[in-house]
This record gives C-alpha cells, structure tokens and sequence, in this order.
C-alpha cells in the first residue's frame, strides 16, 4: 500500500512539473515578470508623511508614516488649474512644502541625465505653472526660502523669481555644447561619480555656487547614427549623420573645473579660491545649514585624497576642512552615501580596509566612528574574520546621536538595516536574513523597509523607530503566484575555494527535473567588475534580475546556471576589492577558469559543456577568461565589453589603473586584443553602434586582431543602440540570438 501511495505521489508531481508553464524570451524581455515597486517615494518635511506618484502617474498622493494609509492628494492632473500635465514623470517638493515642480516629457540623455518640461504648482490653490517658457530645462533646484528655482538650460544656469510674478533671469551666458557646462557635470562626471547636477544655493537663498566645466580641449568622440527605429531619426533618413561629444579616455585632458557664486541681489560673479589641482575633480558640492558654508569635495587624479572644503561664496575663501587618503583610491559610493545634517558631516571610509561610518562636525572634527558590529555569519566555513561593511547611509538624527544606515555584517550576502546609538550601542532593525534597505522618514519615527531574498520577490513594509512591520504597502504575491505556476529551478547558494586558496561565493539554478546522475551543461553568467555584486540572497539577481528569470529560462532548456563573484568584487573589503589594481581582469578571469574548473569536478556536471557570458566588464572578463590559457570554455558571450582599457574613460580606468603613461604594461598586457590568439571557444560578441559608453571601438578593435590571429567569431551589431541594447523588439532578438548560441554549441539537457 505505501509503495502504491508513493507511485502515485510520484505521478502526481510530475504531472503538475509537465502542466506547470514554460517560459519565453519574450514573457521576460517584455516584463511579465516584472516587480510591482513604489514610485518616487519622498519623505516630506513635516516628518510624518511621505509622497508618491500613483500608479497611473496623474496623481501625487501623500500618505502617513505612521499608518501607510493615504491622507490627501497633493496633485492630481486632472484637477489642476492651468493644464498642461498629461503624466507626472518627477517631481520636487519646495522645502516649506507649499509648492512643487512637476515633471513632464522626459527626454533622457546618459545615464542619470535627461531634459524635461516642468511646472511649478501650489498645493493650496492647484494652481499650475510653466517654470519657464524658453524651452526644456534640466536640474530644478528649489532656494531654501522656497521663493526661487535654479535650473539648466543648454548649458547655462537660469534663475526664477516667484516673488515676482516667475521672472526669469539669465546667470550665465558662456555654456555651449561641447565647450562649456555650467551646474552641470559634464559626461564622464556624470557617468563615473553618479550625479547630474553641480549647483547649490547658499542657506540664506542669496548666492548660487556651482561648478564651471571647460571641456574645449577634451577631445570629442563620434558615433555613427542611422534612421533606424525605435525611435526612427528621420533626419538621417537618406544620409547618415554622427553624435559627437566629449568622451576623455584613459591619460588624456580632462575638463578645466572653476568653482563659481553668484550674488542674486547685486548679479555679481565670483571665482572661488578653491585648491584644487589642474587635472582633479569636484564630484560633489553640496548646501550646509550655514550661509558662509557650502561643502565642497575635491578628488585627486589618482583618487586616493579626497579633500572636503567650506566655501564661503562672499568671500570665496574654501577652508579645508576634512581630509581622507586610503591606500589605492577612494570608492566612488562615499559621495553617494555622504550626509550633511544642520551641524554634521556623515562620511564612509575605508581608511582601516573596510568600509566604517565616521561623524564630524562642520569644522571637520572627528567625533565618532561606527566600529563592527556582533556577527552571526550564515554562510558558514571558509571565511573567517568577516567585518562590518556599509553599504549605505540614510541619516543622523542629531537629537538622539542616533545614526542610520545599511550593512553587510553577515558575510557578502546579506544586508540589513541598522541602528547606530550615541552610547555605542548598534541595533539591527531587519533581523531576517535577505537583502533589506530603508527609506526613514525625516524625524526617524518610521521607515520604509524594502526586503526580498533570492526565493521571495520585493516585499516594501512600513516599519516604525524598532523595525517592528506596521504596514505592508506592497507585497507582490501575484507575481510570486505567477512565478510558482513556471517550471522554475532551486536557487541554491554555493561556495569552493580555489587552487590558489581564495574562497569564493556564487548561486546556482538547477533545472527543475534535475536529475544528479546525469551530466549537464553550465552557462556561468558574472559581472565581475570592482565593488560589484552579483551574489546577494536577494530577488534581482542574474542576467535580466527578475528573481533570475533568464537562468530560470536556461534551466528550463536544460541547462546549469551559475553565477560567482570573483577577486575584485564587493563585500569583503578592499584587500579583496582591490587586489586586481594595476592589471584589472588577470585575477577575475583566472577566478572564473578556476569556477568552471570546480564545478568539471561536480559529478552532475559536463565539463566540456560550460559556457561563460556578461555584459559590459561581464563582457571584459568573458573574453579575458576564454584567452586566460586554461581552456576550460566551450564557447562564450561578450556584450558591449571593453577589450582595452586605453579606450574607456579618465574617470573610471585610472581609478583602477592609473593613466597609461604610468601603467603601460598594466593596460597593454592585460587585454583580450592582448591574448586575441589565446582565445579558446566558441564566440559571441555582440554591441549598440551608439554605445555612448563602452565605444564600439572596443568590439571593432578586437575583432580585427581575432582577424590578425585566425581566430572564428561571430559578431552582432545593433543599429543606434547604447550600452543597455534596446529600444523595440531589439533586447528580444539580443537574447534569442544569444540562447541559440548557446544550443548551437553546448546541445541542452542532461545526458547519462
């Protein structure tokens, strides 16, 4: 009876497996799978609400911190008084709240830079008005006072008066394309520190402080442009045209930076005394709560010195305040996670080799620094020592002492949201395990806790000052529903320690009629890059995020997907980060061949079926890996990579590698063109022609010298396309191609 109940049990399980759903390309280029999330989230100053757009995008809606219930429609399309707002894309709420700029037909740029049409609105009358009527504008930015908004328009700085009647006034008139930026940074500013404006008001709302970038003698860089579609550029229907723009790349001139204020009242200009070096950088300048302060950071080129200075914008005097040298270079994520309170400076370091919050004062006084926190580690083995590492910081609450932040204290795998106390005292607010971050509202009675882990997509709760859940605002159990009716393979985290004696951690999909007695074939996916992660007990991970949706997609068509971080990625600390400085992708790429080789000896896999394949450094260290020498791939994909680093840029390369006149055999060596004849395996590489990014220089280099050294490839070329590749139908064909490569050459399923 038993053995009759267990054949039954038996049928009925792989009767559902062959009912459940197969997956598409398309379902997942399209978005099927796609999380519900919180639009524009933005705590307000009242301390006790917050603000989002619905999610139709006609309304602004404001809801209490304390409940998660809607308390009243701040703005609503349909209601407004003066028209123009068909769909809210933005918005920035006026400090005294009373106003609000609505944003409007967005048109982007790069990455965190874009054109719009903005609105001024007031809340109490529902009174709607064009910000400004000559054209669009970029970077609105409210004076503390709430009377004035500065904004960009092609290059120069604008200003608006709301006390009188919105007039606009022009405060610079030297900014043209491709010579002179003002408030704005230029493209590689954007692009390596990631931020997309440079202008501040002082305290008193009477002087703008911005900087000024001269980037006439950064040589420009142009890409060809095609009518295309999606969106067709007409104006090249018959003729092919060119983008062109200033592009520095490795050892070459940068922009000439001036740190600049302007008097409101008296329309005076004022050159800073700021002492900054010819070739350094400003990547952020920021408000104090002190009219003769505002913050201003300075970097070296080499990015090891980071510089903070009080600039008075009156006297133009800038008063060194805080100094950080590190051993290598600074991480770009300390001037993202800087906070600046009414009479403190919250900054990370990774001065003592991880990364610790420190506290100063506005003179630059060091008073506190977070130590490492009591661990439980749930990775188990191999590694021993594990430190607090930072990964975030959203406030100091100056009453209390209390700081507030996010860390890796668990080993890389788990982040959690914590508690800092001026008695020394760290609480942890998310105890589970799983990735969590927060959105505190402005008194830090509340906050808003994002958390998944790799089996349960994004789940946004409302939680109050101890972390206990006093709301669930978005669950996504449709989406988990819709996931579980899919033959979906087991998530499993891994862990080996190669031959050089260096642990590594990594994930693995099985397919869902695994069967341990046969051989598979493995498709390893990576990134690879510095500070990067990839491996997270988190829900976005893999190719295309979406719970790995794509290595679901491979598992399914019989196929192993693994995906490990090697030497040079984040959360272990900077001698594990940065130990490929000088020669990046030697290290990386020997990680990977080492990964395939561990997973060869697993007895459910096929080693002479392993596949490796990334985008962007992914696609750097795919082809670094298949011309490292061990040949251990069968065949590989390389999307938008880099193939040398001399052709990327000032910003980002000589943060890893210095300029090439200093690291010649840093840059030359250690390059895929380098070890075009070492290639082994079958290739993909695929690039947008308008990849304002990773150049298709870099693909058309390479080819050329797999050409030279009688190498077989196979290439794609994606018309007008930038570094993400799509626009239409375009990512769907990108992955069709892409997995046919792969049946072609590793024949899916497990063979006995």
């Amino acid at each position: 009876m038993k053995k009759l109940s267990l054949i039954i049990t038996l049928w009925a399980t792989a009767a559902l497996q062959l009912a459940a759903q197969q997956l598409t390309l398309k379902d997942i280029t399209d978005g099927q799978f796609r999380e519900e999330t919180m639009a524009a989230v933005e705590p307000l100053a009242d301390g006790e609400s917050y603000a989002q757009i619905s999610a139709n995008g006609k309304q602004i809606v404001k809801y209490s911190f304390s409940t998660g219930k809607q308390t009243e429609v701040l703005f609503d399309a349909a209601k407004a008084r003066g028209g123009g707002v068909e769909r809210v894309e933005g918005y920035v709420m006026s400090p005294d709240g009373k106003r609000m700029l609505i944003q409007t037909n967005t048109s982007r740029i790069y990455r965190h830079s874009f054109t719009a049409t903005y609105y001024i609105y007031t809340i109490a009358n529902q009174k709607l008005e064009p910000l400004s009527d000559g054209g669009p504008q970029q970077t609105p930015i409210w004076s503390p006072d709430g009377q004035q908004v500065a904004f960009v328009r092609e290059n120069n700085i604008f200003l608006v008066k709301l006390l009188y009647n919105n007039a606009e006034s022009q405060v610079t008139k030297d900014g043209k394309r491709n010579e002179v930026i003002n408030g704005l940074p230029d493209w590689v500013n954007e692009e390596e520190f990631s931020f997309n404006r440079a202008m501040v008001f002082s305290a008193d709302s009477k002087q703008i402080v911005w900087v000024r970038y001269d980037e006439r003698e950064v040589k420009e860089y142009a890409m060809p442009m095609f009518k295309a579609s999606y969106p067709a550029r007409n104006e090249y229907a018959e003729y092919p045209g060119f983008y062109t723009y200033k592009y520095p790349k490795a050892g070459q001139k940068n922009a000439s930076l001036k740190l600049l204020s302007y008097d409101i009242k008296s329309h005076q200009t004022r050159q800073m005394q700021l002492p900054i070096d010819s070739d350094g950088y400003i990547p952020r300048i920021l408000p104090t709560s002190d009219a003769t302060k505002v913050a201003v950071f300075t970097l070296n080129r080499h990015q090891d010195c980071l510089r903070i200075y009080m600039a008075n914008p009156l006297t133009t005097v800038c008063q060194l305040v805080i100094e950080d040298k590190v051993d290598k270079y600074i991480n770009e994520n300390v001037f993202a996670h800087v906070k600046i309170t009414p009479h403190n400076i919250v900054l990370t370091s990774e001065r003592d080799g991880y990364n610790h919050i420190y506290l100063y004062n506005l003179n630059g006084q060091l008073l506190r620094k977070v130590q490492d926190l009591p661990q439980a580690p749930r990775l188990g083995g191999g590694e021993k020592n594990l430190h607090t590492i930072v990964t975030d910081v959203y406030g100091y609450d100056e009453a209390t002492g209390d700081l507030y932040f996010a860390a890796l204290n668990n080993g890389p795998t788990e982040q959690q949201v914590f508690v800092s106390h001026k008695n020394g005292k760290t609480s942890c607010l998310t105890p589970e395990g799983g990735w969590s971050s927060a959105i505190f509202s402005k008194n830090f009675n509340s906050f808003i806790c994002t958390w998944s882990n790799m089996d349960t997509p994004t789940q946004i709760t409302l939680r109050n000052a101890q972390g206990k859940k006093v709301a669930t605002l978005v669950d996504n159990k449709k989406l988990q529903e819709k996931y579980a009716s899919y033959r979906m393979g087991r998530k499993e985290v891994i862990a080996f320690t190669t031959s050089e004696g260096v642990r590594l951690y990594g994930w693995m999909v099985k397919p869902a009629d695994f069967d341990a007695s046969k051989k598979y074939p493995v498709v390893m996916y990576q990134y690879g890059g510095p500070g990067n992660q990839q491996v997270k007990n988190a829900w976005g991970l893999g190719m295309s995020g979406q719970g790995a949706i794509l290595e679901q997609y491979l598992a399914q068509q019989g196929y192993i997907a693994v995906c490990v971080d090697n030497r040079g990625t984040g959360g272990r600390g900077a001698e594990f980060e940065k130990c490929t400085y000088l020669r990046l992708g030697e290290l990386e790429a020997r990680d990977q061949v080492e990964t395939a080789l561990w997973l060869g000896q697993q007895s459910y896999v096929d080693k002479d079926r392993i596949a490796i394949w990334g985008w962007s450094y992914g696609g750097w260290n795919t082809l670094m890996s298949m011309s490292e020498g061990r040949p251990v791939f069968c065949c590989g994909i390389a999307i938008a990579p880099p193939t040398c680093w001399r052709y990327y840029d000032t910003v980002y390369t000589e943060r890893f590698m210095r300029t090439p006149q200093e690291n010649a055999q840093g840059y030359d060596e250690v390059t895929p063109i380098a070890r075009a004849s070492k290639l082994h395996g079958e290739l993909l590489i695929c690039h947008g022609l308008a990849d304002d990014n990773v150049h298709y220089q870099n693909t058309a280099e390479y080819v050329d010298a797999l050409v030279q050294a009688d190498k077989d490839f196979q290439q794609l070329v994606y018309t007008n396309r930038n570094h993400s590749i799509y626009g239409g139908n375009t990512r769907n064909h990108l992955f069709r191609q892409c997995m046919n490569f792969f049946a072609k050459n590793l024949e899916p399923g497990g063979r006995s």
